[in-house]
């Protein structure tokens, strides 16, 4: 693109910015990208994606808290029928991990300091979207293994889930 007045307003994905994302990213856009930005990432969820951390039933993003409200939206592509999500999500809510599955567009909204996840997709046939809006200027993150059974808590790979932004 040409660099014009308002160019830097385009923003393209650069993979080398977040080299240890999983997925394949469209866009993570944060105040250290953007100033003044809320925290947003972008990606696809493709058919094979569904178990990249295990298929036991906490398989998946563990418990954690954000600072700011969340929003999750999952996005059917099928243009003939846009509320069919082509895949089927799991999501665990509170601290009693309410467990939901679905396979419909939907938007989950997460208030601040809320224990969520873990989150993961079941079953993939179709390529969907996945935006995830923190209503903060940078992503913050604590986790809560501990709410987690003992056998879900020893199979996690904990070196990928770090806490961010809380002291």
């Amino acid at each position: 693109m040409s660099e014009k007045k308002y160019s830097k307003y385009f923003l393209e994905y650069d993979p080398t910015r977040w080299p240890n994302e999983r997925r394949p990213v469209m866009s993570r856009v944060e105040d250290s990208v953007m100033k003044g930005s809320h925290f947003y990432l972008v990606h696809w969820v493709l058919p094979g994606f569904e178990n990249p951390l295990g298929t036991h039933e906490y398989a998946g993003h563990p418990p954690h808290i954000h600072k700011d409200a969340e929003l999750l939206f999952h996005i059917g592509t099928d243009p003939d029928n846009p509320m069919d999500l082509g895949a089927e999500v799991e999501m665990h809510m509170g601290p009693e991990l309410e467990r939901h599955v679905f396979n419909r567009t939907c938007c989950i909204y997460i208030p601040p300091n809320f224990i969520h996840s873990p989150w993961r997709p079941i079953k993939t046939t179709r390529p969907w979207i996945f935006i995830e809006v923190n209503q903060g200027a940078a992503h913050t993150e604590k986790f809560f293994p501990q709410i987690l059974p003992k056998e879900a808590r020893d199979k996690a790979d904990w070196d990928l889930w770090k806490d961010e932004g809380f002291d």
